[in-house]
């Protein structure tokens, strides 16, 4: 059923959203007479890799800098690909990745190996045992996470410590609930965040105590408090 309402949706939104993206992909492309894709490699269900598309929101060859987390203020994005992180356009494309099944349209985000799934704890591989998705609890929770990053001198270890811990907990719970029903909620959040991030927000910790998750959990996924560091889970010790 989850399968069949993927290529369902991913064909009709993918039909809906191509005189955007058709439009962007002519801006990027004018910017420097390059692909206005970004071919990013990811880790699959079951630890393979697949090639996730992507909307092209950086210059080309920033995948070389050996910077994997991308804060707000990161030079290597281009003036187009500000207006595309802002509003989730490149995001849109892996609709491609949901119509050919490497994707879901709702579970965990797809990772890296190097500096992602390299560094997971055994807990955290469980988070690839269902299909990588375009949103889930995190992707609304954290869709601000260019701001987050902004000013810590080492992005991936600020992403590490303050993101990746609640990511992976969210993550893990949505594997431990997920239903279709569940999968529409997150769906209609995704798009309510482009709005309203307030209100997106307000309806992820309903649908969390609702499904009775930890209070921290809860917490933390509100937004209303400052993040800290913390372990990710499985583990004992903050990521250094």
């Amino acid at each position: 059923m989850k399968r069949l309402m993927d290529f369902v949706l991913s064909t009709v939104l993918l039909l809906i959203a191509s005189p955007i993206l058709l439009l962007f992909m002519l801006l990027v492309w004018l910017q420097d007479f390059q692909s206005p894709f970004y071919r990013a490699p990811r880790v699959s269900r079951g630890g393979g890799t697949f090639t996730m598309m992507k909307l092209r929101s950086m210059v080309v060859g920033a995948d070389k800098t050996g910077v994997n987390s991308t804060a707000q203020n990161d030079m290597r994005v281009t003036r187009v690909g500000h207006l595309i992180r802002r509003f989730k356009l490149d995001e849109l494309t892996q609709l491609l990745n949901v119509f050919v099944g490497d994707m879901s349209l709702v579970g965990p985000r797809p990772n890296t190996r190097a500096w992602g799934v390299d560094l997971y704890t055994p807990e955290e591989m469980r988070l690839l045992t269902v299909r990588p998705g375009i949103t889930d609890f995190s992707s609304i929770v954290f869709s601000d996470e260019g701001d987050i990053l902004k000013g810590h001198a080492n992005a991936d270890l600020a992403y590490n410590q303050l993101i990746r811990p609640t990511k992976s907990r969210l993550g893990l719970f949505y594997i431990d609930h997920q239903s279709i029903w569940l999968d529409i909620a997150l769906i209609v959040l995704t798009a309510l965040a482009i709005v309203s991030k307030p209100a997106a927000l307000a309806g992820v910790t309903r649908i969390l105590t609702k499904l009775n998750a930890p209070a921290d959990l809860v917490r933390i996924a509100a937004r209303t408090e400052s993040l800290v560091p913390m372990p990710p889970p499985g583990a004992s010790t903050i990521a250094s």
